[in-house]
């Protein structure tokens, strides 16, 4: 494990290091309450994906990160504290694999950072506002609540909401980080994640699940320059629900794009 100072106060950023190819350093980016080496660490391995130097980076607030509660935790926030760590780290124009809500934050970091990132496969990422709602699990479920509802008790809602399998990286979250992170993630960036997508001048790929049908907004998308890619056989966790096609499918992006 690694780690890097990216606040004045000292706060860390940590990540788990696969070494390899230091020319073409990958990064993967956890979605919210996640953690990026249980989400990611079987498909970074995968034959189709080893090689480079590849980063299983946790944004501040979670998995094995420090966990501020001085931090709003915007997007923005997210992203700079990643750049620096980044920067600490020696990584330059970064392959950046980003699931759900580390989508979102790849996709600001690509745009206040973009020396950082050199390609971007986004993994059932959010592109939208979203209107927080009561009795959803996940962002929806969590930024329903105020920061004072949540730490009182609102939290042990969202717990028994997730289930076993989310709460077991969700439970390592700082409270304020994690409703904090929903917030903004609903609330999205201005201009939108989706209009940054659109935006970007670097190679992207979007990869869906089959079974969730077509993306909206998926011709725009795709005649900005977008490869759109349905993935058979998984939920919104690709990379743990099929991770041979995931894996295979981020690196013909890699390697294509």
């Amino acid at each position: 494990m690694r780690d890097a100072q990216v606040t004045p106060q000292g706060d860390r950023i940590r990540w788990v290091e696969i070494p390899g190819d230091p020319r073409r350093p990958r990064v993967y980016l956890h979605g919210l309450g996640a953690s990026a080496a249980p989400y990611f660490a079987a498909a970074a391995v995968h034959p189709a994906l080893t090689g480079p130097r590849s980063l299983l980076v946790d944004l501040l607030g979670f998995g094995l990160s420090d966990r501020p509660t001085h931090v709003d935790y915007t997007l923005e926030d997210h992203a700079d504290t990643l750049a620096t760590a980044l920067r600490a780290a020696d990584v330059r124009a970064a392959d950046v694999v980003a699931h759900s809500m580390g989508g979102a934050v790849a996709l600001v970091l690509a745009h206040r950072h973009p020396h950082l990132v050199s390609r971007l496969v986004l993994v059932d990422a959010n592109l939208d506002p979203m209107t927080p709602a009561r009795g959803r699990p996940g962002t929806r479920g969590i930024a329903a609540y105020t920061e004072e509802e949540f730490l009182a008790g609102g939290w042990r809602d969202i717990r028994d909401a997730v289930g076993p399998h989310w709460w077991s990286t969700m439970r390592l979250a700082g409270r304020e980080a994690l409703h904090r992170s929903a917030v903004h993630l609903a609330r999205g960036t201005d201009p939108t994640m989706r209009e940054l997508l659109l935006g970007l001048a670097v190679p992207r790929t979007y990869l869906s699940p089959e079974s969730d049908g077509p993306l909206p907004g998926a011709a725009q998308l795709t005649d900005a320059g977008v490869c759109l890619v349905a993935i058979p056989h998984c939920g919104h966790n690709i990379m743990l629900d099929n991770p041979d096609a995931f894996s295979r499918a981020t690196a013909r992006a890699l390697t294509d794009g």
